[in-house]
């Protein structure tokens, strides 16, 4: 009998686990090669990469999908990346005139518009409201316990990130699952109309439903005896003037220039071809990261002689706990996109180049070994995204 054939992979091109310097073998088992090709450092990790690191990277393509009337939805919390613990994701679309429905929950969200608009509506608990359009590159925040909604105006999707490793949207407050579980004489009693005003209320939590396009937003208004929310719900992260250095740019968004954002902080970075992201580390709390366009990779050192390294590309989250030092390469054709996202109200990061120049030169050469050749390139101001001439995009 004829052995199966084997998948040859995309482009007829089979890798294999072999480094530069002759360590590993051919792999001529049953494989998943087009696994393979999109982990390139999985299947031959660079030869720094050592210990006992657990996995940072999930991609939202590995999740099931929510299918409704209205829109779709998918997650990445703890149960699907246990390192996972400070933050939790959802990737959600709405048809045009989807609604999620009015809701609540006991966790900040934190969103970022992705593509499309949609008009996000909110009050708070002194009956001041707020009602605005968002659209591409936009965030909006809300702050736990305050009930909002998000409705499509075209066909859209975002992001979603909220301060809890193990949140489910699935588990909301919702209105419609509040009517469904109060006998109809107390809606009756708390409205102050007839019971028969009930009768075609949702038996369950509508979650995600299909309506009409809502009119104009200035048509759309309601106006509230309170006034309006004080502190906006939305802010135009792309309409920042971005921090550029050599080699890309970073947008940062926290409590300093989004106010009502206490529990959130981010950066959106740009680094472009053969450019990455410094040698940093984050002093506050974990990073979960989403990767909005281009493909890269990122090594984690977790000290004590842990290392590991991981490839993304669009759609992928990752992770890094807390104070490891890390780094991102862009190792595709096009710019590489993605956010960094803490639980904290303030963004901080430790530039490990910068760390080098404000301490003593002769303390840096006796730690490390190195001469004058790395000491006077050194920088004492910090470039987040960086790119020499001639800097190889693979170090070994």
């Amino acid at each position: 009998m004829d052995s199966p054939k084997r998948n040859q992979g995309m482009n007829g091109i089979v890798p294999q686990p072999i480094r530069y310097d002759g360590a590993g073998g051919i792999d001529t088992g049953p494989r998943d090669i087009m696994r393979d090709k999109e982990n390139p450092n999985m299947l031959v990790p660079p030869i720094t990469d050592a210990g006992l690191v657990p996995n940072l990277k999930f991609s939202f393509s590995d999740t099931p999908m929510t299918l409704n009337h209205g829109g779709w939805s998918r997650k990445i919390t703890a149960r699907e990346l246990p390192i996972a613990t400070t933050l939790a994701g959802v990737n959600m679309s709405l048809t045009p005139g989807g609604v999620r429905e009015l809701h609540w929950h006991q966790q900040a969200e934190w969103s970022y518009m992705l593509l499309g608009r949609a008009r996000i509506t909110a009050i708070d608990q002194e009956g001041r409201n707020f009602i605005a359009d968002v659209g591409p590159g936009d965030l909006w925040y809300f702050p736990p316990g305050l009930p909002h909604s998000i409705q499509g105006l075209e066909h859209c999707e975002f992001l979603l990130v909220f301060d809890d490793g193990n949140f489910s949207d699935l588990h909301t407050l919702s209105i419609s699952d509040w009517f469904a579980h109060t006998p109809k004489d107390v809606l009756s009693a708390n409205f102050g109309v007839p019971i028969s005003a009930f009768d075609h209320i949702p038996n369950h939590q509508v979650y995600i439903y299909q309506d009409k396009v809502p009119g104009s937003l200035e048509s759309e208004k309601v106006q509230s005896p309170y006034g309006t929310i004080p502190l906006s719900f939305k802010h135009q992260l792309l309409a920042q003037t971005p921090i550029k250095t050599p080699g890309g740019s970073v947008r940062i968004v926290d409590s300093r220039n989004f106010p009502i954002s206490q529990k959130i902080a981010a950066a959106l970075v740009e680094v472009e071809p053969g450019a990455m992201r410094e040698l940093h580390w984050h002093p506050n709390n974990d990073e979960w990261q989403y990767y909005l366009a281009g493909q890269g990779r990122m090594t984690v050192v977790l000290g004590s002689g842990n290392a590991r390294t991981f490839d993304y590309r669009a759609g992928d989250v990752g992770y890094v706990p807390f104070a490891s030092g890390h780094y991102i390469q862009n190792t595709g054709t096009e710019s590489l996109w993605f956010l960094e996202i803490f639980k904290s109200n303030l963004f901080e990061d430790v530039s490990l180049n910068q760390l080098m120049a404000l301490t003593p030169q002769e303390l840096v050469k006796g730690n490390l070994h190195v001469g004058p050749e790395l000491i006077h390139m050194l920088r004492k101001d910090k470039w987040r995204v960086v790119k020499y001439p001639g800097s190889s995009n693979y170090p070994r």
